[in-house]
């Protein structure tokens, strides 16, 4: 089964839907525009709306606006991200930033944030607007921790935590509680909802972590991106604390220099894997993928739920 099937209908009509919510006559925008909408990824997050409206009610009107101002700020975060990390491909094609330069794309990126505030405004979707503007918040608290951390590469895995729960679960929790408050839920299934998408994000993310250890090719990017950005992953962090003083200080050194060098990026992955970091991503990731099977038998039992459960493994077993 794939989790989408319950929710084909709705995301077709989505799919034709979504590009008339930030249309422009300005022709260079609707240029740009039209391009990002072809970057379509899996829709794991308007899936996750649509799946939880359904499993707690009937999709309606506001479960679609609910999908479409979650994929809105969703689109604008990851063309400024695109800018900040001076990234050149997004999704197997050139980034905004990389065809249309950084002026542009962060123009863009504003232009689709304020769409999201103008489309829950004119609907009255005030509940809708504060869950995804909080979200918004969190996401620049955690890119900002995670600058902040990176000058003295002293992140631990408490930190780790706290940065992958704001720059990434926050974002699949609000689909999850924007699709309950959607449909029209109290606010303990609201609540719910919520800290599923928590727990599904925060496993999403170290499973992201742990392609960076694949071999080119197997994932989504080029191994080791990670190291060269100087990103203190879970895999990294636990190896450094199990690692001897000259190990450690051998591993800094390559995080430091920020290794292009694919041999001494090759060392620090086979010593990481030596030192238990991959093994011990993966116990950390099935923890909270076992947390969120436990919120979902909650949910009422139906197909949703089901095909929430069938993305519960999904999100543990992703190549990319």
């Amino acid at each position: 089964m794939d989790f989408r099937d319950p929710i084909r209908t709705e995301l077709a009509q989505f799919n034709r839907d979504f590009p008339k919510a930030f249309s422009s006559k300005v022709a260079l925008l609707d240029l740009i525009l039209r391009y990002i909408v072809r970057q379509k990824g899996k829709q794991l997050r308007p899936s996750l709306v649509f799946l939880v409206a359904k499993a707690h009610g009937a999709v309606g009107e506001r479960s679609f606006r609910a999908a479409t101002l979650v994929e809105l700020m969703h689109t604008a975060t990851l063309v400024h991200d695109d800018v900040v990390d001076e990234s050149a491909v997004r999704r197997s094609m050139f980034s905004i930033s990389a065809l249309w330069k950084n002026k542009i794309a962060v123009l863009v990126g504003d232009y689709m944030l304020s769409r999201v505030l103008l489309l829950a405004v004119e609907a009255g979707d005030h509940d809708l607007l504060r869950t995804v503007s909080t979200a918004v918040r969190a996401m620049s608290e955690g890119e900002l921790l995670q600058i902040e951390k990176a000058r003295r590469l002293d992140i631990d895995e408490s930190v780790y935590y706290d940065i992958i729960q704001k720059k990434t679960a926050s974002l699949m929790a609000t689909c999850c509680a924007a699709g309950a408050e959607s449909v029209g839920a109290d606010e303990a299934t609201v609540r719910q909802a919520s800290e599923f998408g928590n727990a599904l994000g925060m496993a999403f993310q170290i499973q992201d972590d742990l392609l960076d250890y694949q071999a080119y090719g197997q994932s989504g990017k080029p191994a080791g991106i990670d190291v060269r950005e100087q990103k203190m992953t879970l895999p990294l962090i636990f190896a450094l604390q199990r690692a001897d003083a000259s190990t450690k200080r051998e591993l800094m050194r390559i995080v430091r220099r920020k290794a292009n060098d694919p041999d001494r990026i090759r060392t620090l992955m086979t010593e990481v894997a030596a030192l238990g970091g991959l093994h011990y991503a993966r116990e950390r990731r099935d923890a909270f993928l076992d947390e969120a099977r436990g919120i979902l038998a909650n949910f009422p039992a139906g197909e949703a739920r089901t095909a929430l459960e069938v993305l519960v493994d999904f999100v543990g077993q992703r190549a990319k």
